[in-house]
């Protein structure tokens, strides 16, 4: 037998060895937190990750209210704005497992007089955006519609005449109407308001006591100030009545309230395991295509796991929540401004909590220049895409064939993986059987690109433009109703950053025309008669989208 105090080191070298992997693990949760939050100062957000349904991680950075200088706790209170829409979704199939209605029942049977100009609208067209309903959100000026109090009937009657925008089943257009109506439906089976049933139903059932329908009058413990950013700084922001967001994003919760919720779904606590494979697994139109989306979640492919997610974005508020099945790992993050971009914390986070983290740029290493040359060349992806790797003064870059041209610089991780900076994309390059290079494009899929014999087209060039001149293009477009982009100047540079994302720099083709070098797309800035910017035109994708100028 062995000697007791055997046994006791055994035991101490295991708990030491845990306790270290909890604390490296820690340590880098909190590196990505620090590395989009990193103003102590400026309006924050609350985080929490879990294993197996109990926290591992909770954390609070920035303030919850500036004006009061008050730092962020884990316990604040925040918009959830879109992840409302989960709930209204679990709230339709628990009256689906109670026999009070079916998905495939039309919405007319549960508001009779709305009208659908002579088309089926289903249930189940409403829950994953096929309607073909034009969404509220996208109709008029929506920071002065949001000002409104308006009562459930009101807000309908806003948008039940619009002309829809296809046959339902026939496409995907997020959309709001929907679950407004998700929510009328709601009230008339359960002859309460969708408030109080849900309040009832859900939060009081699994005892979520700092969950609740947003109401600007009550008073909330811990509920944080919602802030947009400026041009010259962080602003309140724009007033939105609770009523206008209703089933579609007007719950408010904590973190620790939202770890009860995901708990509730990973145990079947509200809905069967059936239901929520509904809710989960996407869905299709009418064509067969597959969508992504189900009902009020996403399908998710993070570094080859499963699982959904869904974000949310509203006046002041970002916030997003991803669950991944397999390994049990949930992760939330609530942030009170529009301009944090909490999904990509989030997903970093993730990633990193099952073992496959992002790499960051300290991984980087240094290599010689005839490490860098052999990959030097032209592939052909499975998607079709064209892209060169070649040499720019010693440092190994990526251009994708497009109509941007745009050039990425790359950097080492080992003398054949080579990463984007700060975006979780990396190549992996090797040598297949035949003699040919070969590079695999990984991002949460991946995609395997054979070396083709193709000559490098030029890179976009860019040209230098005064402050003055940069200056007339800072304020803020709308690019689509709650979704702006910021246009901000420093010094020499100009930046775009859109709601509840990321900044980048914008580069000058001429006096009036910018293009990205993060993404494929070029603005082109419009002025009128008296030489003022009044818009710009983003061109992205093969889309040409309008945007405003709104400040």
């Amino acid at each position: 037998m062995k000697p007791p105090y055997y046994v006791t080191l055994v035991l101490f070298g295991i708990l030491f060895t845990t306790t270290s992997s909890a604390q490296n693990q820690t340590q880098q949760f909190d590196d990505i937190v620090s590395q989009y939050y990193d103003n102590a100062d400026a309006p924050g957000a609350t985080i929490l990750i879990a294993k197996n349904g109990k926290t591992i991680y909770r954390k609070a950075v920035g303030k919850s209210s500036l004006e009061l200088d008050v730092d962020m706790v884990p316990e604040n209170v925040f918009m959830l704005a879109s992840i409302t829409k989960q709930f209204t979704v679990v709230a339709i199939l628990m009256l689906e497992e109670q026999g009070k209605l079916s998905l495939d029942d039309p919405i007319t049977k549960f508001v009779p007089d709305y009208p659908t100009l002579g088309k089926t609208i289903t249930i189940h067209h409403l829950l994953n955006h096929t309607s073909g309903i034009k969404s509220y959100t996208d109709i008029g000026n929506l920071v002065e519609v949001a000002r409104n109090d308006m009562t459930l009937d009101e807000l309908i009657d806003y948008f039940k005449n619009e002309p829809m925008d296809f046959d339902p089943g026939e496409a995907f257009n997020y959309n709001n109407s929907g679950y407004v109506l998700l929510g009328k439906i709601i009230e008339v089976i359960s002859k309460d308001t969708y408030e109080n049933f849900i309040e009832k139903t859900i939060f009081e059932r699994l005892g979520m006591t700092n969950s609740s329908y947003g109401n600007n009058r009550e008073l909330v413990k811990n509920r944080v100030e919602a802030y947009e950013e400026a041009e010259n700084g962080y602003v309140n922001a724009s007033y939105l009545s609770m009523t206008i967001p209703h089933a579609a994003g007007a719950l408010i919760s904590t973190i620790d309230d939202m770890l009860k919720w995901q708990n509730a779904l990973t145990n079947n606590t509200l809905i069967t395991a059936a239901s929520l494979d509904k809710a989960i697994n996407g869905s299709d139109l009418n064509s067969g295509e597959h969508l992504d989306y189900g009902y009020g979640l996403g399908e998710l492919n993070l570094k080859g796991s499963k699982g959904y997610t869904h974000s949310g974005g509203i006046f002041g508020t970002s916030t997003n929540g991803i669950y991944l099945i397999e390994e049990d790992v949930y992760v939330i993050g609530l942030s009170n401004c529009s301009c944090n971009d909490i999904e990509t914390v989030t997903r970093n986070l993730a990633a990193t909590a099952i073992g496959k983290p992002y790499p960051t740029m300290k991984d980087v290493i240094k290599l010689s220049e005839d490490k860098l040359k052999q990959w030097v060349g032209a592939y052909e992806f499975e998607d079709g895409a064209i892209r060169h790797i070649f040499i720019k003064d010693g440092q190994l870059n990526s251009m994708r064939e497009s109509e941007t041209n745009t050039t990425f610089e790359i950097f080492p991780l080992s003398d054949h993986r080579f990463m984007f900076a700060d975006s979780g994309i990396e190549y992996k390059f090797s040598t297949s059987k035949d003699g040919k290079r070969q590079a695999l494009f990984i991002t949460d899929s991946e995609n395997m690109g054979k070396e083709v014999d193709k000559p490098m087209p030029e890179a976009r060039k860019e040209v230098a433009l005064s402050n003055s001149i940069l200056k007339q293009y800072a304020g803020k477009y709308e690019l689509a109703p709650n979704f702006h982009v910021e246009i901000t100047v420093d010094g020499n540079q100009i930046f775009a950053q859109a709601t509840g994302q990321g900044k980048f720099e914008l580069f000058a083709e001429n006096e009036t025309k910018f293009f990205a070098k993060i993404t494929a797309l070029s603005v082109k800035f419009n002025k009128n008669t008296s030489d003022i910017v009044e818009s710009f035109n983003l061109y992205q994708g093969g889309q040409d989208t309008f945007a405003k100028k709104v400040d």
